[in-house]
């Protein structure tokens, strides 16, 4: 590739952290008006040799040019003042102040020694507008589901009219119809002559929207190829280094009687209404739905981290309070939650402090004093079962790719040994490899009798690991399907019911 044809070069690019090299001599080309993949399994380095780029970490050694000129940023503010723009995987926003103080925090239009907040406003519609995000710019941003304040993270990259702009991961919250619009305005950017990078798990995304793929492998890179002249399969068998058979492991669990009982289930704050259904043990059961359909809120208001309005919950014909999360844990639930930034990971504590955090009485051996050999030995099985990749337990979790992060907090609700295992999202984020095993431990667990609920954005996910799918829409049930005998577009007719 001739040097004119580049608009952004990085050359061995090398990182280490303590412990472990992320990076060792990783390049990369990015051509103006094109989207350039980056591929690997979690801990490749993908995320990490972005942070390089956006300055957020400080590479070790190698060379970086933006057209044609050597950069080396040295925090993310001078990237964006120099076109270089990233959405990243996990959000980081004021949720306490408004949608437009969060577009333009830092760069706020003045007039005289005050803040212009009808220009402020009207610059925010006009992007709006631009991007087809219908959202007031007013409101208040933890009043927003998880996937408009994607959106939102989308249109402030976009407003720093940048030359290359990075997307990690950006539709592991988004519904179908914000997918295609994401898609139409990264089409756009191309047009416009942006390089565009783009860090995705989903296969069929990358070979839809892509120019051309890099895929990394344990922090080296592995090959550079057109996208056209990949497939699923070969791009798989490069991430993995070797081929991986079928998609999902056999259902090998049998489900018993019925143990789990959940009737007129319904929200103080939420349009979660008369919800009800039965689970039995060893079953595994997914909610599908739109967004705002009440998936989450279903499993929230089990789970008691939100106020129920009215219903009971009865495991083993005994009636669960679940009041809050502390009863719940008492009573045999747990909640892996959808949003592991916000509310999963303690960041910053390490990977055994995470681990252990959830079951902490177990670990007591002289009144104050917690048994440090019985946690190391715990937290040590489940970074094993779970191929966590970590330098040690002492490594601070906020420093693990987000996939592993997701292990570690999946670790911490089995040290508890639930019944009930309550699961939103749980493969969002996480490489074709490490869904495999996800995959693999709900159904181990589901053979050992346990009860798996789980919500996924990922039909094929749901029709592949569930035995039943409840179909939510407009916070209310719409319908039960057998996995096995169902097809995608009855899901999406009874999550259309309600809307």
């Amino acid at each position: 590739m001739a040097q004119e044809d580049v608009l952004l070069k990085m050359v061995d690019i090398t990182k280490e952290f303590p412990g472990v090299k992320a990076l060792n001599e990783v390049h990369l080309d990015v051509r103006p008006g094109t989207v350039h993949a980056l591929m690997g399994e979690n801990g490749a380095g993908k995320s990490t040799l972005m942070k390089c780029l956006f300055g957020i970490y400080k590479k070790d050694s190698g060379h970086i040019y933006l057209d044609g000129k050597e950069i080396d940023f040295k925090t993310s503010k001078e990237a964006l003042e120099n076109g270089v723009a990233m959405v990243h995987q996990e959000l980081n926003q004021a949720l306490k102040r408004n949608v437009m103080d969060n577009l333009w925090l830092g760069r706020f239009p003045m007039k005289g020694p005050l803040v212009d907040e009808k220009k402020m406003y009207n610059d925010t519609k006009k992007l709006f507008a631009d991007l087809g995000i219908d959202i007031d710019p007013r409101r208040i941003m933890s009043t927003l589901p998880v996937s408009q304040r994607q959106m939102l993270e989308i249109a402030k990259a976009v407003s720093y009219n940048a030359k290359v702009i990075v997307f990690d991961e950006p539709t592991s919250s988004l519904n179908e119809n914000e997918v295609e619009r994401l898609f139409k305005i990264i089409n756009m950017l191309r047009d416009k002559g942006c390089g565009i990078i783009y860090i995705s798990h989903k296969m069929a995304e990358i070979l839809r929207i892509s120019d051309d793929v890099t895929i990394m492998r344990d922090g080296t890179w592995i090959a550079t190829e057109p996208a056209k002249n990949l497939t699923t399969d070969m791009i798989i068998k490069l991430m993995v280094g070797r081929e991986l058979g079928n998609q999902f492991p056999p259902k090998e669990n049998k489900p018993g009687e019925i143990a789990l009982e959940v009737d007129n289930l319904t929200a103080q704050y939420s349009n979660l209404k008369d919800v009800s259904f039965k689970v039995r043990k060893g079953e595994i059961v997914g909610f599908a739905g739109l967004d705002s359909s009440g998936r989450t809120e279903t499993l929230e208001n089990i789970f008691g981290v939100a106020t129920r309005h009215s219903g009971t919950i009865k495991l083993n014909g005994k009636e669960c309070k679940n009041r809050n999360a502390a009863e719940s844990i008492r009573n045999g639930f747990a909640l892996l939650t959808e949003e592991r930034r916000a509310t999963g990971i303690f960041s910053i504590l390490d990977i055994r402090e995470n681990t252990v955090i959830s079951n902490l009485k177990k670990y007591k051996k002289f009144g104050p004093i917690l048994d440090d050999a019985a946690m190391k030995k715990d937290t040590q099985k489940y970074i094993d079962a779970m191929h966590t990749k970590t330098p040690s337990q002492s490594t601070k979790i906020r420093s693990l790719s987000g996939g592993n992060q997701q292990k570690v907090i999946l670790g911490r609700w089995l040290l508890t040994e639930p019944e009930v295992l309550l699961l939103d999202e749980p493969t969002r984020g996480i490489d074709v490899g490490a869904k495999y095993e996800i995959y693999q431990l709900i159904i181990d667990l589901a053979k050992s009798g346990k009860i798996v609920i789980m919500v996924s954005s990922e039909m094929p996910e749901l029709l592949g690991v569930c035995d039943r799918i409840m179909v939510m829409s407009g916070g209310r049930l719409a319908g039960e399907v057998d996995a096995k005998n169902t097809t995608q577009e009855e899901i999406m007719t009874l999550a259309a019911k309600y809307v």
